[in-house]
């Protein structure tokens, strides 16, 4: 009787101790699926950039759409149309007045929408930056690659493909931050670790394929032993390879540009671009989306010293050579 009544004691212990385990099991599951980090798609965030219609925005944005699809929450895409600082400021106002969620932006210059950027912030939108920075404006974080390492990593290459000597030049966009950086790394690694090299002429060819075509030329004219042309952007890139053919001079010059778009792609597949920079453009999109969300969310406060989320984050840079192409066209 006795051992028959201890596996009863027994029994009816293990059924109370299954019973407690998946009642705890369960409430934890209820409280992580209540807890959820999703929103809902009343909740818009906004993509802000300029030329818009270029190519190269979109990696970023399809990078942005994806986390908002995974945290359930609608996004615009926004921009001036061209290379104009005026116009990125008045799109910029006109987001604002609607009031969105929280607001990525890409600026072509680094203090001309710090104003813009203060009233967001005042009236209570997150903002964080990506692409290009202003870094003395309100937002809370940037988002990009560290541009004057890009620079650092651009004249090594080029150093390589010329075996560290000869006359050089740069294709850039000279009001534009993440530009400014780019070829100041550049200049400055070409004057420190490569003594046989120099840097001879920097021109701006505002990210237009024609305008940057015919600074090459100008380059080419004022130094006829030039050697190598870092183009700075995508377009630039493509101008530079397009006025070297114009002027039978692809072999003998060789050219590095940035970011992946088919043009460029085509003209290292065809040997007149010798190498490009990938930037990590859909990380900065995804990115800025949860930061934007967090912020929104008051899982991390705007005005918190102790930075929870960080003010910068490098998304990186790959350098794109006719051995790697392949894999960089969209499959």
């Amino acid at each position: 009787m006795r051992i028959l009544l201890f596996f009863y004691l027994l029994l009816i212990g293990l059924f109370v101790g299954y019973v407690y385990n998946y009642q705890t099991t369960d409430s934890i599951e209820r409280e992580w699926s209540e807890n959820e980090l999703t929103g809902n798609m009343d909740e818009t965030y906004v993509m802000v950039t300029f030329q818009v219609g270029i190519d190269y925005w979109k990696r970023s944005l399809k990078g942005f759409e994806d986390a908002a699809e995974a945290m359930n929450v609608s996004v615009e895409y926004r921009g001036a149309t061209q290379y104009d600082v005026d116009e990125e400021i008045t799109v910029l106002e006109q987001v604002i007045a609607k009031n969105p969620a929280g607001i990525a932006v890409s600026t072509m210059d680094p203090r001309a929408l710090n104003p813009v950027i203060e009233n967001a912030v005042d009236a209570g939108i997150p903002v964080v930056m990506f692409d290009s920075d202003a870094p003395e404006s309100e937002a809370y974080s940037f988002l990009g690659t560290d541009n004057y390492n890009a620079g650092v990593e651009a004249a090594n290459k080029m150093a390589e493909l010329l075996n560290e000597e000869g006359e050089v030049g740069v294709i850039t966009q000279p009001h534009q931050l993440n530009h400014q950086e780019r070829t100041q790394g550049f200049q400055d690694t070409i004057f420190v670790e490569y003594p046989n090299m120099k840097v001879v002429s920097i021109k701006d060819g505002r990210g237009e394929q024609m305008l940057s075509k015919a600074a090459a030329e100008d380059i080419m004219r004022e130094y006829p032993d030039i050697a190598g042309i870092f183009a700075t952007e995508a377009n630039g890139g493509v101008g530079v390879g397009l006025a070297t053919v114009a002027n039978n001079r692809q072999d003998l010059i060789k050219i590095i540009s940035f970011d992946t778009g088919k043009g460029t792609l085509d003209m290292i597949e065809d040997g007149v671009i010798s190498a490009t920079l990938a930037q990590g453009t859909w990380e900065m999109g995804y990115w800025s989306l949860q930061f934007l969300f967090h912020l929104q969310h008051d899982i991390v406060e705007q005005e918190n010293d102790s930075m929870p989320l960080p003010r910068f984050v490098d998304t990186g840079v790959t350098i794109v050579t006719k051995e790697n192409v392949d894999s960089y066209y969209p499959q």
